[in-house]
């Protein structure tokens, strides 16, 4: 009696002052066989499962009928056997607690099998309140494939158009077989893409002159160098050269009078102050010396539908470069499809090369925080999460996108994002030592465990894995 009334005044504690409710709870377990035996063994091997988990199944003697009838979904129960129990515990037998992710629009992507519940995992990144993303993992977690496989999906369900920055030519298997074009940018190619291209939709003022010149300052702050960067005098000239050249372009705009970096060359040079000298000796070696790559008229097909820009050959010097300007032809491309009414998917691989350098890193946070209204959606491919957190504006990129495919990761970062993105220690087990292809997705303010298993024997999957030598990689 002294042990009943205790739990009786529990009860009534927790119905008064926890929030419980009492429900009276019929629980039938529906056994089947084809034959007599059969049926017997079904029926001993659910007592068998019961037991271990100090649970008693009883036998429905001569009430077989209304056992049947209570099990079928009529929402009758002609089975008197009840037992009380309160909100929490009844809700341990709903089988609804898995979080679902599925969309059924025609822009929704398929990204592996929910790990709790093997449903598909169905969404459209473009109907989050921001579109932006990233995918993080150690070296080998499945990084490049995962975002391969959204590429391959979005190309081939969507109307999107796609490009990729590509900084150890891992794309361009894929891009070709997919009649995409690849830009291979180095000091040997013959295709060049001109950093001073611009078009009328270039900016959302009137002005499209003021943002260019923004980028072309940040170029000038990379070729000039050092701690200080630009002098304010500097800036000054260059920004007066940039509105002279494109003012005389936007006059009679014609593809073959497209300025190049010579016309800047040249403009500083006219310019009276020595500052503007300076920077046009800096600026000599990308104009008339050996790394003159970006002295030249786009000739490339940058229209296409799926465009990789190969930045892979490019030196140590060039390669932030390259970078800048791929992403100001990012930019070009975004504000045109705009008016358009298409959207842009941008993917940057290995995106920790462009948080290092505070131009790069500043441009790529104005990629973040500017695409979304643009129709535009960026995604960042790294391992470095240190990096991403590295500076308060780079923080930046983390806080503005709301999709993170996470692979495995290391144990420094683990505990930086736990914190970061509010991860429970039971969710953090699953980017925990995973397997290829395993982690967690966040979609919006859902974080959900997922799997993705890609079958080895296609010939897509010959394309876009990178285990083996570039030669095979490249047959596609």
């Amino acid at each position: 009696m002294a042990t009943y009334g205790r739990d009786a005044k529990n009860l009534l504690k927790e119905l008064q002052s926890q929030n419980e409710r009492m429900f009276l709870l019929t629980f039938l377990v529906f056994n089947t066989g084809r034959t007599p035996q059969e049926l017997e063994t079904n029926i001993f091997q659910a007592s068998s499962i019961a037991q271990k988990h100090n649970c008693q199944l009883v036998r429905l003697d001569w009430q077989q009928e209304q056992g049947l009838m209570s099990c079928l979904p009529l929402a009758h129960n002609l089975v008197e056997t009840e037992r009380a129990l309160t909100t929490s515990s009844t809700a341990i037998f709903i089988p609804f607690t898995t979080q679902e992710l599925f969309q059924s629009g025609p822009g929704a992507l398929y990204y592996g099998l929910n790990a709790l519940s093997n449903n598909l995992i169905m969404v459209d990144r473009k109907q989050l309140k921001n579109p932006n993303g990233l995918i993080l993992g150690t070296p080998g977690s499945g990084k490049s494939f995962a975002a391969k496989r959204e590429i391959t999906n979005a190309f081939l369900s969507t109307d999107d158009d796609i490009i990729v920055c590509d900084p150890e030519g891992e794309y361009a298997a894929l891009v070709e077989r997919l009649h995409g074009q690849v830009i291979k940018i180095s000091p040997t190619s013959t295709q060049f893409i001109n950093p001073m291209d611009i078009n009328s939709n270039y900016s959302e003022e009137d002005n499209p002159i003021a943002l260019k010149s923004d980028f072309i300052l940040s170029l000038c702050e990379l070729v000039v160098g050092g701690k200080e960067g630009l002098l304010p005098v500097e800036k000054t000239v260059i920004d007066r050269c940039v509105h002279q050249i494109y003012q005389a372009y936007f006059q009679d705009p014609q593809p073959e009078k497209m300025p190049l970096l010579e016309d800047l060359y040249k403009a500083l040079l006219e310019q009276e102050e020595k500052e503007a000298h300076h920077v046009a000796t800096a600026l000599e070696i990308y104009v008339k010396g050996s790394l003159n790559l970006f002295n030249h008229r786009t000739n490339v097909d940058i229209d296409n539908r799926f465009v990789c820009y190969d930045i892979r050959e490019l030196g140590k010097q060039l390669k932030k470069i390259g970078m800048l300007v791929v992403q100001d032809a990012v930019w070009g491309r975004v504000t045109t499809n705009r008016y358009a009414g298409k959207t842009t998917r941008f993917y940057v691989d290995e995106f920790h090369l462009l948080l290092r350098e505070e131009q790069t890193a500043a441009y790529s946070v104005e990629i973040w925080k500017r695409f979304r209204k643009w129709g535009g959606a960026p995604t960042g491919i790294t391992q470095n999460v240190k990096d991403l957190l590295a500076s308060r504006e780079v923080e930046n990129i983390f806080e503005n996108s709301d999709f993170i495919l996470m692979l495995n990761q290391a144990s420094g970062d683990r505990q930086i994002l736990a914190k970061q993105l509010n991860i429970s220690p039971y969710q953090l087990s699953y980017v925990t030592h995973s397997g290829e292809g395993e982690g967690l997705l966040f979609y919006g303010n859902v974080i959900l465990p997922f799997v993705d298993r890609f079958p080895q024997d296609l010939e897509l999957y010959k394309i876009m894995t990178t285990k083996f030598s570039d030669g095979t990689g490249e047959a596609g």
